[in-house]
């Protein structure tokens, strides 16, 4: 019998009960009830030692109003609705998206649902321009709380569930940073401490003022860094990994051709994997990819997020649809199952370090803490 099923038959017999037998009825229901709750949510997995439990794959909302063209409004909010009647519990966002536009339209979307039922990770640091442009980074504590009063209000809750630094302030000692946030943390407006693109000894000296529940950074089967030093860092301390570019930006999406325009404004058109001779490359690697989602009778992006899935239960991919469709494809990664041998195709396909080209352009790259020599 289904739970919802179960639930409904409990809850009649709840109502003709005997008093006498009311007691026990209630535990019964309660227990029907969990068992609902978990029959909708996509497979869980915990962030990390210290964070919270969430659906094993995330929602990332930037695309929905930023540096991927444009978005049909409409759309991206029936898309987070999806999301989340799907069991999709980590909605990921940052105050800069669309300069706080993203915030605003997730608190249009969740309008209406429990707040306990999904758990946000916003971003914070970034400084824009008005042309739309990039700035630095300010970590400062004053920041911290100051950059955290406008979330809350576009947002429209009390608390936010994870709340990290975009990218590590140079000019800020990380434990300044992290303990500005751990402040929050005990007063009630933050639950967890995150951290984005953080070198290991970085991670550390973080996770020493406060513990970190996760590390959101890149990882694909582009763009696999992490895997020498940051992520054994990340499990010798018990912080989980959200995955974000699990597609690299659309490149391992299947979707994706030589002949396709990008506007100005996206971000993929300064990205040196989809310039000329590299987008070449990367997409020969997409088509070696899809000759093993073919036997798989999958599809490219099903197997590549597949594939991080794979990596542990500690890492969580973030998968950034903005429509319906791809949603639902993303979704379908969950019932893939890769075997040894699935795993020894892929990695024949798709080659560590065989993406041509940095996943971000130079100015960005020298930005990013990760990409340090420890």
């Amino acid at each position: 019998m289904l739970a919802d099923e179960a639930l409904q038959l409990l809850d009649l017999m709840l109502e003709l009960a005997d008093p006498a037998d009311m007691g026990l009825s209630r535990l019964r229901l309660d227990s029907a009830q969990r068992e609902a709750d978990e029959e909708r949510t996509v497979n869980s997995r915990l962030l990390g030692s210290t964070g919270p439990r969430v659906s094993a794959i995330g929602l990332g909302c930037m695309g929905m109003s930023d540096l991927y063209g444009p978005a049909d409004k409409s759309e991206s909010i029936a898309t987070v609705h999806a999301a989340l009647d799907a069991g999709i519990t980590l909605l990921d966002t940052g105050d800069f998206y669309g300069m706080g536009s993203n915030e605003l339209l997730l608190n249009e979307a969740l309008r209406g649902r429990a707040r306990d039922q999904f758990v946000v990770s916003v971003k914070f640091g970034a400084l824009r321009t008005p042309e739309g442009g990039w700035s630095g980074v300010d970590g400062r504590p004053a920041a911290v709380r100051n950059f955290l009063a406008y979330t809350l209000r576009r947002l429209g809750t009390e608390y936010i569930d994870i709340y990290r630094l975009t990218r590590v302030d140079p000019a800020v000692p990380i434990e300044d940073t992290v303990g500005a946030i751990a402040d929050m943390v005990k007063a009630g407006y933050v639950r967890h401490v995150g951290m984005s693109e953080a070198g290991a000894a970085t991670l550390r000296r973080a996770h020493a003022v406060h513990p970190i529940s996760d590390l959101q950074i890149e990882y694909s089967l582009l763009s696999r860094g992490i895997e020498a030093e940051i992520l054994p860092a990340c499990r010798e301390l018990g912080v989980g990994v959200t995955a974000y570019g699990v597609l690299s930006r659309g490149l391992l999406s299947g979707h994706w051709s030589r002949a396709r325009a990008v506007s100005k404004n996206d971000f993929r058109s300064r990205s040196p994997r989809f310039s000329g001779e590299n987008l070449d490359h990367n997409l020969s690697l997409v088509e070696a990819l899809r000759a093993v989602a073919v036997e798989k009778g999958a599809t490219v992006a099903q197997v590549a997020i597949a594939w991080v899935l794979s990596r542990g239960p500690d890492i969580v991919p973030l998968v950034g649809a903005r429509r319906r469709d791809r949603l639902a494809e993303a979704l379908g990664a969950l019932e893939l199952d890769l075997s040894p041998s699935d795993l020894a195709e892929i990695e024949r396909a798709v080659p560590p370090g065989a993406a041509a080209g940095e996943r971000y352009d130079a100015h960005s790259m020298k930005l990013l803490d990760s990409e340090r020599a420890s």
